[in-house]
């Protein structure tokens, strides 16, 4: 059983053309996955009068996550691997399957491509303002359209950490098992669509206590925006050591050491 062996690379790789090309994948997926998914709420809001906190809201949420979700990761999967997300990035970090510099690379990729998202969101929609009550307080409380991660009431901090802990493993384990093994075989074809479909379940999940997050990308965007940082750390926290979870999990039991090895930057 191998043991994940962290590979730190080299600082030259900021300048090399395939990292920075496979960085730009990252920054225009994550753009159309924040943009696709951040908006379908405001359009269900607008629609339904602030309806995304009902079952159906929930529903839309889950939807449009998973949709998006899947057809970012396809478009930047043969050129950065198609993380779109800084926890799967580390995840694969943690696996010594990406170096730690362009780990670096990804990771700032793919918060601007949040923030920038968020922006034109914001932009579009001409910066509307709406009222959220929220029963936890008692007080009536504004929110720009594109509002930051928070907790439900009666959902602690660590019950949210607990939250985006597993739901991060499990979307990370399924990166693992159907993209970054080298055994996938035929599997590997699916792999956008279970991980978009692993989002989805997971948004069905635990939406409804902290929003569901597993992506300190998607998190650290609208709090940009509306410069929200309430609880915030728990959108990094949680996924990570999910990640890191799932990585070491993965790697010890199911990579042999005949399989186990640096996969070319095409993939991850």
């Amino acid at each position: 059983m191998p043991i994940p062996r962290i590979a730190l690379g080299s600082p030259a790789e900021a300048g090399q053309a395939d990292a920075l090309k496979a960085a730009l994948a990252e920054f225009i997926s994550v753009l159309i996955f924040v943009f696709a998914g951040e908006g379908s709420g405001m359009a269900f809001n607008k629609l339904t009068d602030d309806g995304s906190s009902t079952p159906a809201g929930l529903v839309a949420a889950a939807v449009a996550h998973a949709f998006a979700l899947f057809v970012a990761v396809s478009i930047a999967a043969n050129i950065s691997g198609g993380h779109v997300n800084p926890a799967v990035t580390f995840g694969a970090l943690v696996g010594g399957h990406i170096t730690l510099f362009r780990s670096l690379l990804y990771w700032i990729a793919q918060l601007l491509g949040s923030v920038v998202a968020c922006l034109l969101l914001k932009f579009a929609t001409g910066g509307l303002v709406r009222n959220h009550y929220n029963h936890s307080h008692r007080q009536q409380l504004r929110i720009r359209t594109t509002s930051a991660f928070s907790l439900s009431s009666g959902v602690s901090a660590w019950n949210a950490l607990v939250f985006e802990i597993v739901m991060t493993f499990g979307l990370v384990y399924t990166v693992y098992a159907t993209a970054i093994d080298p055994k996938k075989g035929n599997i590997g074809i699916i792999a956008p669509i279970a991980i978009g479909f692993i989002v989805g379940a997971n948004i069905l999940a635990g939406g409804a206590f902290d929003g569901a997050s597993m992506n300190p990308a998607v998190s650290f965007g609208p709090a940009v925006v509306s410069w929200t940082w309430s609880n915030h750390w728990v959108y990094w926290l949680g996924p990570f050591i999910g990640a890191a979870i799932a990585a070491f999990v993965y790697s010890i039991f199911y990579l042999s050491p005949t399989t186990h090895e640096q996969l070319p930057t095409t993939d991850y």
